[in-house]
């Protein structure tokens, strides 16, 4: 339900760059207005909305959503002000080298991986793991950064906004099935004590 929840700004670009381009009037005047813009407009709005509510709701926002807000106003004005949309098509690489740069760093310069920091509550795996599935999520986060730019530049407009979607959505649920199965050889079943308890 929160990945649905964080790609909702993402759904809601894809939904504004299908339906929201065209002829607009307004003092008088028409404008040919492209989806392009629309939906970076749309997609601004609703992180800023995405980012209000999380933070009314639990009192902070996290880290993450932070970067990718600040971000999304940065790259997505620009790309609103310039008439540009390659600043809006780089915004999903340069959030995911932002994040490859954050787990590589804590790995670096910390005895704890960024993901043991954010999950050892809830689960407990030997170190090993832990610095193998952070190696994992920063080659994750290099790759999808990649493969963004390589649509953006090598095929049209239209298709990049498929992937920007369907693409890096997918490429996350399957690198996250496939996290879950690795993750299960190392889980333990409670013992029946605690079975009997609960």
């Amino acid at each position: 339900m929160k990945l649905l929840f964080d790609f909702l700004p993402i759904v809601l670009f894809f939904i504004a760059y299908k339906f929201g381009g065209g002829i607009y009037q307004w003092d008088g005047q028409e404008y040919d207005i492209k989806g392009i813009y629309v939906a970076t407009a749309v997609m601004i709005v609703a992180t800023i909305i995405q980012s209000s509510y999380t933070y009314l709701r639990h009192g902070k926002v996290e880290k993450s959503h932070l970067i990718t807000l600040v971000l999304v106003v940065i790259l997505g004005g620009a790309t609103l002000w310039l008439q540009d949309p390659n600043f809006i098509m780089w915004k999903p690489t340069v959030v995911n080298w932002l994040f490859a740069l954050g787990f590589l760093g804590t790995q670096l310069l910390s005895n704890k991986t960024l993901l043991e920091r954010m999950m050892s509550e809830h689960i407990q795996l030997p170190d090993f793991v832990w610095i193998r599935l952070n190696l994992a999520w920063i080659t994750f986060f290099i790759l999808s950064g990649i493969a963004n730019i390589y649509v953006a530049y090598q095929f049209s407009e239209d298709t990049w906004v498929n992937f920007k979607l369907f693409g890096l959505l997918g490429l996350t649920i399957i690198f996250i099935i496939g996290q879950s199965v690795y993750l299960s050889r190392y889980m333990t079943e409670p013992d029946d004590t605690e079975k009997d308890k609960s």
